[in-house]
C-alpha cells in the first residue's frame, strides 16, 4: 500500500505514516516558532546489527493503520497535558522496506526552552517505542523473523493493549 508524502498541517501537531521517506529536515524547520528557543528531533535509524544479531541488512515495518494513528494522536495529547507550552510536536514513522541507514521515526519537538524540549522528545520516542502496534520483519546474515516494536506499556504508565501482526493475504 502506497501512502502519500507526508505534509505538515497548517495546525496542530504533525502526525503521520508513511512508506517513503522522512522530511527530517521539513520537521524541524516547521517545529521552528518564534517563542520557541529550543527544538530538538530525534531519528531514529536502522542499523547494521541488533542485539545478538550481527549483519542486519533491513527492517520492513507494518502497522496496523487504523491504531497506529489514533495512538500518535493520543501521544501528543499526553505530551501537551505535561508540558504546556509546547510549541511544535512531530511524530512520524515510516512503514515498508528499510536498508541500514534509512529513517524509520522521526519525534521533533519545539519549546521554549532547551530542557522542556529534549524531555518532550524522551518522552515521545520513549512512548512510541513501547506502545505503537509496528512490528518489524528483520534480515540479518542468518536469517530472519517478525518481531513486534511495542511493548504493552510505557515506562510512563501509558499502555496500548495487545495487537497481533495481522497476517498478509494472497
Amino acid at each position: 500500500m502506497t501512502h502519500p508524502p507526508l505534509a505538515p498541517p497548517s495546525v496542530g501537531d504533525w502526525i503521520g505514516v508513511s512508506d517513503q521517506a522522512l522530511p527530517v529536515d521539513e520537521a524541524w524547520k516547521w517545529a521552528s516558532l518564534a517563542h520557541c528557543g529550543g527544538i530538538v528531533t530525534f531519528c531514529g535509524l536502522v542499523r547494521d546489527h541488533s542485539e545478538h544479531r550481527p549483519g542486519v541488512t533491513s527492517l520492513e515495518y507494518e502497522a496496523y493503520l487504523e491504531y497506529v494513528v489514533p495512538r500518535l494522536t493520543e501521544v501528543a495529547t499526553q505530551a501537551r497535558e505535561r508540558w504546556s507550552d509546547l510549541g511544535r510536536l512531530v511524530l512520524l514513522h515510516r512503514v515498508g522496506m528499510l536498508n541500514v541507514g534509512d529513517v524509520a521515526v522521526v519525534v521533533t519537538a519545539s519549546t521554549p526552552h532547551r530542557a522542556e524540549s529534549f524531555e518532550t522528545a524522551r518522552f515521545c520516542i520513549d512512548t512510541l517505542k513501547h506502545t505503537l502496534p509496528i512490528w518489524k520483519h528483520e534480515t540479518w546474515e542468518g536469517g530472519s523473523e517478525w518481531s513486534a516494536c511495542a511493548h504493552d506499556a510505557s515506562p510512563f504508565g501509558a499502555s496500548v493493549p495487545p495487537v497481533q501482526r495481522p497476517t498478509k493475504t494472497s
